[in-house]
């Protein structure tokens, strides 16, 4: 008898590693936008103040005089903190603190997105013979990229937060007030805490359901001995009659 297996006879994901996936990947775009947009600190328009918005790789100025700048320049327009126009008052722009914000939110960038493809082959069932074998590893690494990046987020807007004020950074800054994308980066940090917590528990699922099936395949060896086949006397006289022999 011929039998045909289904290729979609295996084992899906579950529904609290889909809602984790999906917690992931809105945090991922907040996360996104919030690394690229120069809108986490802007001035107030009514103030008409030199300095018009800034975020982590960006600033924004217009007719902006450096006091300790010796010739006399304005600067004008949106900049990467890299480019040449921004190189002599670089050090001024992108003091420590601001740094470690910098480090603190591409770890978690990298963090997440790195978990998002995790998560990608455990939903798609890809490769299907290795995902079935470390779903439990696989999904507890997602658990520690989610956890470390939902804790980065929160230092780096916490670092942020408290420095956005000093009076040695920016100039006028009452003027100033925090923006979207910072608020943005709060969101991300809150969802992917939910999505750990998430990815925890479904971890500990998986890792409890492998050690009851390994448990069940350990017993099932030691209790089904291979059993030596001994003919009664009806069955040896049965296949003679029938002049077939032992099987």
């Amino acid at each position: 008898m011929s039998t045909t297996i289904e290729k979609n006879e295996y084992p899906k994901a579950s529904n609290a590693l889909v809602l984790g996936s999906i917690l992931t990947y809105i945090a991922a775009f907040f996360l996104l936008m919030s690394f690229c947009a120069p809108y986490w600190i802007e001035s107030y328009p009514e103030t008409f103040s030199s300095f018009k918005n800034m975020g982590l790789w960006e600033y924004c100025f217009k007719n902006f005089d450096y006091p300790f700048y010796q010739l006399p320049k304005q600067f004008n327009g949106c900049h990467n903190i890299f480019s040449y126009e921004y190189y002599v008052i670089r050090e001024y722009l992108v003091p420590g603190w601001l740094m470690s914000v910098q480090v603190f939110i591409t770890i978690a960038f990298i963090l997440t997105f790195s978990s998002l493809v995790i998560m990608s082959l455990e939903l798609i069932r890809w490769p299907l013979k290795f995902v079935l074998r470390y779903e439990y590893l696989m999904t507890r690494v997602s658990f520690y990229s989610t956890a470390v990046s939902s804790a980065s987020i929160f230092l780096a807007i916490c670092i942020f937060g408290g420095n956005a004020y000093r009076r040695d950074w920016l100039m006028y800054p009452k003027f100033n007030v925090l923006s979207w994308a910072y608020s943005l980066a709060v969101v991300s940090f809150m969802i992917l805490a939910v999505a750990a917590l998430i990815l925890y528990k479904e971890a500990q699922v998986s890792y409890e359901m492998r050690q009851q099936a390994k448990t069940l395949v350990m017993q099932m060896e030691m209790q089904s001995p291979t059993p030596s086949f001994q003919p009664s006397s009806h069955s040896r006289s049965h296949s003679r009659s029938l002049g077939g022999g032992y099987i």
